[in-house]
């Protein structure tokens, strides 16, 4: 029987992500068209369960906001998937906001290999995330977010247990009520996603629900800190032909400029799309546009709001 024609089968309130559902118990058995529509079902009540933690979600936005704003980094901890979209997540920061790569940095248990080589018992350590946090000097200043599905994986708990004494901002993610990682952070995530498709497969709706909420995070610190303008990434550096015409385009978008008067601008102000904008809009050479920006901390908006030289 498909999942299409299956009864729907009412959960128990606890259920977790190692749960077990009557319902799927017959999975191997569906349709191909079903699967794909179990599957999705799963996906969309992922992003339901991160909606529900939009309070707390936004807390570590602006938390998470100040500190960095003082210099501090964005640590990740995390294990097997858990690990792996965090790996993600930090990487993705450079390229697209200019962060720099080592304020954006991920401690995975059991090591880089472990994001491609699964090291399962590596989770069980609480020492290891004590030793990767101390060999970084982590401080009072960093934003330290922990991931962990279950809510009780020694690596995540112990890391934010001894970033929290030194001071630092501690967040936890996790997926299952009663969860410790929730109890030792700062700020508590719990986005309840219950029962898996296939039983304990967190890279499934946990997973989802993970990177979505890693998402907010992430996007909105950068927001937060100023490094988006009028919905653009203007700390984008274009290293790549396709990333050139979208800076381009961004500056023309910006300055109402023509494409060409855009690329000229780009090109004089060394591919910073934040110095083009304020050559144009202020009317300024590039030396002037750059002394504009840093005396506003780097903030765009902020440059341009100031009175024109």
């Amino acid at each position: 029987m498909g999942a299409a024609k299956q009864p729907r089968k009412r959960d128990v309130s606890m259920s977790t992500t190692e749960s077990a559902s009557l319902r799927y118990a017959t999975l191997e058995d569906w349709s191909s068209s079903d699967l794909v529509a179990g599957i999705l079902e799963g996906q969309y009540a992922a992003i339901a369960a991160v909606q529900a933690a939009s309070a707390p979600i936004a807390e570590a936005i602006d938390r998470g906001a100040e500190h960095l704003a003082r210099g501090g980094r964005l640590i990740y901890l995390g294990a097997g998937t858990s690990g792996r979209i965090a790996t993600q997540d930090a990487s993705e920061l450079p390229p697209t906001f200019n962060w720099p790569y080592e304020r954006a940095i991920t401690l995975m248990a059991g090591g880089k290999d472990a994001v491609f080589h699964a090291a399962e018992g590596a989770e069980d350590s609480e020492q290891l995330a004590i030793d990767g946090l101390d060999s970084i000097n982590v401080s009072e200043n960093d934003v330290i977010i922990g991931l962990a599905a279950s809510g009780r994986t020694p690596y995540a708990i112990g890391g934010l247990v001894h970033a929290r004494a030194k001071g630092a901002l501690t967040i936890g993610i996790f997926n299952n009520r009663g969860g410790r990682l929730g109890e030792v952070a700062d700020i508590s995530i719990l986005i309840e996603t219950g029962i898996e498709v296939l039983s304990g497969s967190t890279r499934m709706k946990a997973g989802t629900a993970q990177k979505a909420a890693l998402n907010c995070i992430s996007t909105g610190v950068m927001i937060r800190l100023g490094f988006v303008y009028r919905g653009l990434m203007v700390e984008m550096r274009p290293t790549n032909v396709k990333l050139q015409d979208r800076a381009v385009k961004m500056v023309a978008t910006l300055a109402d400029a023509e494409y060409d008067v855009a690329k000229s601008a780009l090109d004089t102000a060394e591919g910073s799309i934040k110095v083009a904008t304020a050559m144009l809009i202020l009317g300024l050479d590039r030396d002037a546009a750059q002394q504009r920006l840093s005396a506003a901390g780097g903030n765009l908006r902020a440059a341009l709001q100031g009175p024109k030289d």
